[in-house]
């Protein structure tokens, strides 16, 4: 029995963070401190509540980077692998979802098996971890890319990979307005410094721009071939 309300009280906690971590994006930061405060004053709470939030964000399609927003609020610096570990699994539903479904959608329709034909092929030019790493680096819906990389049939190892690396810069702004109470307070949930995301965003194109040229190339060859 003690086990069993000890577990209804981590689902709860979980629920109760996904439920204030949503406010915090529509609301004054003033009026979430408090609770995210009381969750965090437990390590052990904060995590299996940081947990149910990391299952259930492709559900409400919330940005990634909030995961590494709480992460940093609960655990400092400290919380950036931790970030990073949960923006990698929150990235997986959406994969083996669409994986799932990826030979029946090819082959009902000729738009989708055109879109997952052209997507191996610049997996094929790119390489599968350099791949979603550059895509992770635009911004782009996590989710989006995670259903581009299960239907370009990248495998799940370089979509971790990937992924772990092109979020990486993401989680360490997150958790840098995490750790940042005062900024939180004031609104910094929110708030990303432009920069920083053209510079990423800059790089994801630079590493994508040589395999989509030459896949663009073979593309417009092949049917003379």
């Amino acid at each position: 029995m003690n086990r069993r309300t000890g577990a209804v009280g981590y689902v709860l906690a979980g629920v109760a963070l996904a439920a204030i971590a949503s406010a915090a994006w529509v609301v004054s930061p003033e009026v979430v401190l408090g609770p995210l405060t009381w969750l965090a004053d437990d390590p052990v709470r904060f995590g299996a509540a940081l947990v149910a939030l990391t299952a259930i964000r492709p559900l409400l399609a919330w940005p990634t980077t909030l995961l590494a927003v709480v992460a940093g609020f609960g655990y400092g610096w400290a919380g950036l692998p931790i970030g990073v570990a949960a923006m990698v699994a929150t990235a997986l539903p959406p994969y083996w979802l669409t994986r799932a479904g990826r030979v029946r959608a090819r082959e009902g329709s000729r738009i989708a098996d055109r879109l997952c034909g052209a997507g191996e092929r610049l997996a094929e030019t790119t390489g599968g971890v350099r791949a979603v790493t550059a895509i992770r680096l635009l911004p782009i819906p996590s989710d989006a890319v995670s259903v581009a990389a299960a239907g370009s049939g990248i495998r799940l190892r370089s979509l971790a990979v990937g992924t772990a690396l092109g979020e990486f810069p993401w989680a360490v702004i997150g958790v840098a307005i995490g750790v940042s109470v005062d900024r939180l307070a004031s609104g910094g949930v929110a708030s990303i410094d432009p920069t920083a995301i053209v510079a990423m965003a800059g790089l994801g194109a630079l590493l994508l721009a040589g395999p989509l040229y030459r896949t663009v190339v073979s593309d417009r060859a092949s049917p003379t071939a």
